[in-house]
């Protein structure tokens, strides 16, 4: 039953397309154009609607391995009237690359937050989901690594990183929500236990997240609104 209340989502999703990866990208994929429709579905049922949602893409790898092609990041998409330029996005993530065990996943946390978030209001959210099967490289070691490509817009450590999540430069204080599927590894059981507004379903290291159905996904997702 609702309970009258509609709320303006914007949603970032950050998935690690590396190769073992395939199986979420693939169901991400199976369900883009659907996407707003089973999200609305599954916050009505626990009484809750959407005025407006808007999605954003952040697909990643990791900069020791894949370079410049290590992260690929869209615009925000309304849905449901973007919906075919969203799953056109969707369809370009492709699951390769990711060299050793970490990928750059603080990366595209990074950038996650510091989106172009223009939502304002008590009845609006800002949510992140992070889908990864990797632990993350440490901000302080890619940065001094002198990579070639790498970013120098964001956070040079976990520190700073934290700075900006639990500031109001970026995101709104009382908005914000982030979601990990995750495994409780290096970066990520970090945020766990020490982040506000934080959900963490941990994953198996390397197992691709095969385990994450999509309506567990988006019951997360209602329950964080």
């Amino acid at each position: 039953m609702s309970q009258g209340i509609s709320y303006a989502v914007e949603l970032v999703l950050c998935i690690d397309q590396t190769g073992s990866m395939h199986s979420i990208i693939d169901r991400v994929k199976e369900h883009a154009l659907s996407f707003s429709t089973d999200l609305s579905k599954a916050l009505a049922d626990k009484g809750k609607e959407i005025d407006t949602l808007k999605v954003r893409v952040i697909g990643f790898r990791d900069y020791y391995y894949d370079g410049s092609d290590s992260m690929m990041m869209s615009d925000f998409f309304k849905l449901p009237d973007d919906n075919s330029k969203f799953q056109d996005f969707v369809r370009g993530l492709h699951p390769t690359g990711g060299g050793d065990e970490p990928e750059s996943g603080l990366e595209s946390l990074a950038y996650a937050i510091k989106s172009p978030w223009s939502l304002s209001g008590a009845k609006n959210r800002q949510v992140i989901v992070v889908w990864t099967d990797a632990s993350a490289h440490p901000l302080e070691a890619s940065s001094a690594a002198g990579l070639s490509g790498y970013p120098t817009d964001l956070p040079r450590d976990f520190d700073g990183l934290t700075d900006w999540w639990e500031g109001q430069t970026h995101m709104n204080a009382s908005a914000k929500r982030l979601i990990l599927f995750t495994p409780d590894a290096a970066g990520w059981s970090d945020i766990a236990a020490n982040w506000e507004q934080t959900i963490h379903l941990a994953s198996e290291a390397g197992g691709g997240l095969s385990e994450m159905e999509y309506a567990t996904i988006l019951d997360v997702i209602a329950n964080s609104v």
